[in-house]
């Protein structure tokens, strides 16, 4: 019971220094407001009442996660676009590939933001993903070209009524005696 008393006069005394602080740092009322509660939390984890010093340091290092994490979305969005472009002729604005990012299935998007945004490995991926690397670069492959589909000028999105591929289709079973 003490240790949460002397931390509920931690957080009533520091809060607003340290939303101040990552506000200053942000920019963003929003983005301050969840490092600070982010700070708070990982202080109250702590087995000992955190110094108002720690709490700074907590706050500094969330903001320059944040801050590596904005210039990685920065880098994803250039990627994908020199990707766009190499695929599709006409590169089309950064908007309508983020767009075009939303509209992949949810495994295609993680794989394709795994591989250009976090600059994982196939490896690496192939880990993330629970599967094995050549699997990887099939599916990286397919959700490029998903990506290009999203992309592309004129597009269509699939029906129910496609015709499958014709590798996909597979031949009548023979059965015992039709041999000829």
């Amino acid at each position: 019971m003490q240790h949460e008393q002397a931390f509920t006069a931690l957080f009533e005394a520091q809060h607003p220094r340290v939303l101040a602080y990552a506000l200053r740092r942000l920019g963003n009322a929003a983005d301050a407001e969840d490092c600070a509660a982010e700070v708070f939390r990982l202080g109250w984890e702590q087995p000992e009442i955190p110094s108002v010093g720690w709490l700074f340091v907590t706050a500094k290092n969330l903001v320059y996660a944040r801050r590596r994490a904005d210039l990685r979305l920065v880098e994803l969005s250039r990627r994908v676009a020199t990707e766009a472009a190499r695929l599709a002729p006409d590169t089309p604005p950064d908007q309508e590939i983020c767009q075009a990012l939303d509209r992949l299935g949810a495994a295609e998007r993680e794989l394709l933001m795994a591989f250009y945004w976090d600059d994982l490995s196939g490896a690496e991926c192939a880990q993330l993903l629970g599967c094995s690397t050549a699997a990887i670069w099939v599916r990286l492959h397919r959700a490029r070209q998903a990506l290009k589909a999203q992309l592309a000028p004129g597009r269509t999105a699939p029906s129910a009524t496609t015709e499958p591929h014709p590798r996909h289709i597979l031949p009548e079973p023979v059965v015992q005696g039709e041999l000829s």
